[in-house]
């Protein structure tokens, strides 16, 4: 049975679970109360539970849990053509692991260092650190953005290029709060709003063109 935590968080979690025991055992009661509640902090960060992923043909779901602070038209130096961008921000308690929004193959990942500034702020999508993953369905291509934010230092992913990937697959994670952004080209329906709140791997953020 799969234990429902992200495997990069266990190098906070077992130090953490270390110092509650000892500082207990010595009776450092103030201490080991600080290291339990940053033990369960850490433990709460990094779960990565299932989720039922929708199968219905030219589904985008979401590449991340947050919410929804963006929706505008917009282009990256990876697209050509019009798109359409979703910004998703995540707080400090939403499950930071990143999701395949559609089934295809990465062509791109490319990563750039970058600021630190508040993820919730359009200015994070263009001059935070970022990681870039583009994935080529077959008709379209859809381009996903890991954004640090004001607290976040440190992005992963766990994909390559050519790899193929599955709708709802997790690729990535962002450590401690962030932001998500997702193109999608010109003609995809949206079925989102801003201010909505999604869950990655199963809310439905739209779908892909109508002869993808």
């Amino acid at each position: 049975m799969r234990i429902p935590i992200a495997g990069d968080g266990y190098r906070f979690i077992l130090p953490l679970l270390a110092a509650t025991v000892a500082f207990f055992i010595l009776g450092w009661t103030a201490a080991a109360v600080v290291a339990l509640l940053g033990l369960l902090f850490v433990v709460n960060f990094f779960r990565d539970p299932e989720r039922n992923v929708p199968q219905e043909p030219g589904l985008v779901v979401s590449p991340a849990d947050g919410k929804v602070v963006e929706i505008e038209a917009d282009q990256d130096a990876l697209l050509s053509g019009s798109y359409t961008r979703i910004s998703i921000f995540l707080n400090v308690f939403n499950v930071h692991v990143n999701r395949v929004p559609v089934a295809g193959t990465i062509r791109a990942i490319r990563y750039n260092k970058g600021k630190f500034l508040n993820a919730a702020s359009h200015k994070a999508s263009l001059d935070n650190e970022q990681n870039t993953v583009l994935i080529d369905n077959g008709n379209y291509s859809v381009l996903v953005k890991q954004i640090a934010g004001l607290i976040a230092r440190r992005i992963v992913w766990w994909v390559k290029e050519g790899q193929p990937l599955d709708r709802g697959e997790r690729f990535g994670l962002i450590r401690f709060g962030s932001r998500t952004d997702i193109f999608l080209p010109e003609g995809s329906r949206i079925d989102v709003k801003i201010g909505d709140c999604v869950k990655g791997g199963c809310s439905v953020l739209g779908k892909m063109p109508e002869d993808s």
